[in-house]
């Protein structure tokens, strides 16, 4: 089957064909699993592998690199340089025209000594390789290229944000409107206000340089956000309705999900409209991207609750001070901001499962401390300890809009177990001290640091949604930003690993027991009523990675 007259004509390859191996998969062409904006033209001894995000790792497609016009496809022929690739608009419009993209007239990029990012760039996942490993995972670096699919006069553009605040959604709003604005000198821009449901359900608002001017200065989000309310078929609607030809999403892991339906429906009605989602979670657990943006404005601002309950804690005789913060399932905040304090005696996150009574558990521990210095800090997350406390409370799982399990109080809970531990079995009087900043952390500005991240992410996804790329995020890997199907970020999420060498770091800087070498007896024998069930602690082993060690 060789390839047909509506193949892309930007994909230079004369006399190519589909082997027989693929016959049986019903591709009409040889761009219904090679990205067509990309010519490879790598030099390199080892051949090239892409995975189509239209059908990830399924098809493996190996280029001869000496010749772009002589590009063979053997299934049997293995490689181990792989590209995970975005969707093109191309893919489903091969007839789209491109044009010379304006940054070429640009005074800012006028003494930029490469302009435009080559289609042979690629962003590596792994960088810490030895001498026989893998070229492995590879993703196609963000950034401007020398085609665009957009004129500046028919872009009609939107922004819509999704789901919790995190500090820096309102930069990364802002730069999206000035980038379109300054760099490609796009006018019609529309804020969709109040999330998902604000497609169908609310006023847009039109936004320009001057109307977000400002906004990078205040916590929270200029348009609004909700949870929930994502109708597949009515935002297209209303996309297509409106004449919206680019969607910028900024949102966390089911926000991205919503987004990756979206690019589905609306490749699957043919519409020329490029989805772009920015991924955004203070918890910072998507996977792929270095960390998400607000994250270190959270650990920054977690440190004064931090500081607030060592000063409490030391100013009294047994003074005892939680702080209960952000971290549903990944314990990054908890574990960054006691790393960066130093006055932390415990963090408790909920990929590490604990125990309080018994040689080794908390209580041991909080005594202990009690008696070497006085005081003791514990930081933890909201999601650490929660399946004990819903078996102390007899509580059932439920779920908010988004999907999210709602969380039981774990901090009023540790509190109450120490408190009546020390008062009625130990005898001894302490001084509790409770903190929860927990919105604090989320409801301020970013810092100067996630400024500059917030800006090279809304860039990036500017960049790409011009040269025609969709159903794509935008992230830092190995500190270079990458275009990333959007399936790759929502597959899984990111987590603290307890065999990593930062936990290590944590423990070694804290001195806290790990618990870990007791879940052995836990899960044989649950000895007392303050110890989880055998199933509790093996569930948050096998989170944990480390059910195989027992």
């Amino acid at each position: 089957m060789a390839l047909g007259s509506n193949a892309n004509p930007l994909l230079p390859l004369s006399g190519t064909s589909i082997p027989s191996n693929y016959a049986n998969r019903n591709l009409k062409s040889f761009s219904d699993f090679y990205n067509p904006t990309f010519i490879p033209k790598f030099s390199a001894k080892k051949p090239l592998f892409i995975c189509n995000s239209r059908q990830p790792f399924s098809l493996r497609i190996r280029a001869q690199t000496s010749n772009a016009s002589n590009v063979n496809v053997n299934e049997d022929q293995i490689s181990d340089f792989i590209i995970e690739d975005v969707p093109h608009l191309t893919n489903f419009l091969p007839d789209l025209p491109s044009y010379p993209n304006p940054l070429k007239k640009s005074q800012a990029y006028a003494i930029v000594k490469k302009t435009f990012v080559s289609p042979e760039d690629m962003v590596t996942q792994k960088i810490v390789v030895q001498k026989e490993s893998p070229r492995g995972v590879h993703f196609r670096r963000a950034g401007p290229r020398e085609k665009v699919y957009f004129t500046s006069e028919e872009v009609r553009a939107c922004i819509v944000t999704c789901g919790g605040l995190c500090p820096g959604i309102n930069t990364v709003l802002r730069e999206i409107v000035c980038g379109l604005n300054y760099m490609y000198g796009v006018d019609d821009i529309l804020g969709i206000q109040g999330g998902y449901r604000g497609f169908y359900s609310k006023n847009t608002i039109k936004l320009t340089p001057k109307v977000v001017n400002d906004i990078h200065k205040r916590g929270g989000t200029f348009l609004q956000t909700s949870r929930g309310g994502h109708d597949t078929n009515k935002i297209v609607d209303n996309i297509q309705d409106r004449g919206i030809n680019q969607v910028y999403i900024i949102g966390g892991d089911g926000t991205q999900k919503g987004a990756a339906a979206i690019y589905k429906e609306v490749e699957k009605r043919g519409l020329r409209v490029a989805v772009a989602g920015i991924p955004k979670t203070i918890d910072n657990d998507i996977v792929v991207i270095d960390k998400s943006f607000g994250f270190d404005t959270a650990v920054e601002e977690a440190q004064r609750a931090i500081n607030a309950a060592h000063v409490e804690v030391e100013s009294v005789e047994n003074g005892v001070g939680i702080v209960k913060l952000m971290g549903r399932y990944s314990g990054f905040i908890a574990m960054h901001a006691t790393l960066a304090s130093r006055d932390v005696d415990c963090c408790l996150i909920p990929e590490s499962p604990f125990y309080l009574e018994g040689q080794g558990g908390l209580f041991e521990f909080v005594e202990q401390r009690l008696k070497e210095n006085g005081h003791v800090v514990i930081v933890l997350a909201e999601g650490a300890g929660q399946d004990y406390v819903a078996q102390s409370m007899h509580a059932f799982d439920e779920k908010d809009a988004s999907g999210n399990r709602l969380l039981l109080d774990s901090g009023l809970w540790l509190t109450q177990k120490i408190k009546d531990h020390f008062t009625n079995v130990q005898k001894m009087a302490i001084n509790m001290k409770y903190i929860d900043p927990t919105y604090m952390i989320r409801a301020i500005p970013s810092n100067a640091s996630d400024n500059i991240y917030c800006t090279l992410l809304a860039q990036s996804a500017v960049h790409g949604a011009m040269a025609g790329y969709t159903g794509f995020t935008v992230g830092p890997v190995n500190s270079r930003h990458a275009y990333i199907p959007i399936n790759r970020v929502t597959e899984t999420q990111n987590t603290v690993k307890l065999t990593d060498r930062m936990w290590a770091r944590l423990l070694a800087s804290t001195n806290q027991p790990s618990f870990v070498q007791y879940c052995e007896l836990a899960c044989l024998s649950p000895f007392h009523q303050a110890l989880p069930s055998s199933d509790v602690v093996y569930s948050l082993l096998v989170k944990a990675g480390l059910a195989d060690q027992i």
